[in-house]
């Protein structure tokens, strides 16, 4: 065996090797299909396997994902793959990469939402606030980016039992249809934003 055919199989492992880390930058968006509860409903209603989604933060040079859950909290983006089903995620970013100063702006806006409660009622009033709700806020108020047009609650899927159900849960008999949302979904297909990573 020679010592350029060595090489060359040392520098294609090398390539591949760091070809597979996704290059994290702030503010990437990152969609996973979640093991909540409610999560089936989601995807349901919505015609999507994406349930939840983040923003993606650099701290200490590793990925955080920013989202609302229990309370809207930084994860260890490790942490948050094991919380989806077989840990696969995709994430998106801007068409138009963010520069600097928007990256800080974005990470700025991240401050006012930390601690605040999860929604589960899907309100958009802010005092609460749910994973999609979160993400769509952050891009708008920080750069004035719409990810999406919001939606009402009546334009989804609302037929399947499962999302009957939980919908009976949640309001009873005084389902909010008229209430503004923005879904995983909606999100995912914004033309604003291509694909960089794909771990399905």
């Amino acid at each position: 065996m020679s010592r350029i055919f060595l090489f060359l199989v040392f520098v294609g492992t090398s390539a591949t090797a760091a070809g597979a880390a996704p290059d994290w930058r702030d503010g990437d968006i990152i969609f996973q299909s979640s093991r909540s509860g409610q999560s089936a409903a989601i995807q349901l209603a919505t015609h999507s396997p994406y349930s939840h989604v983040g923003v993606v933060f650099l701290r200490d040079g590793k990925p955080y994902v920013f989202e609302a859950v229990a309370t809207v909290r930084y994860t260890p983006l490790e942490t948050w793959a094991t919380h989806g089903d077989g840990g696969r995620y995709v994430i998106k970013r801007l068409r138009n990469p963010l520069t600097v100063e928007q990256a800080a702006k974005l990470r700025t806006s991240a401050t006012p939402f930390e601690g605040r409660p999860y929604d589960l009622y899907f309100e958009w009033s802010g005092e609460r606030i749910y994973c999609s709700e979160l993400v769509w806020k952050m891009y708008q108020q920080a750069l004035g980016v719409r990810l999406g047009e919001l939606q009402k609650l009546r334009e989804f899927d609302l037929t399947a039992p499962v999302v009957k159900q939980k919908l009976r849960e949640r309001y009873g008999t005084k389902v909010p249809l008229d209430e503004p949302v923005i879904s995983p979904a909606r999100l995912f297909s914004s033309p604003l934003l291509i694909e960089v990573e794909n771990q399905e």
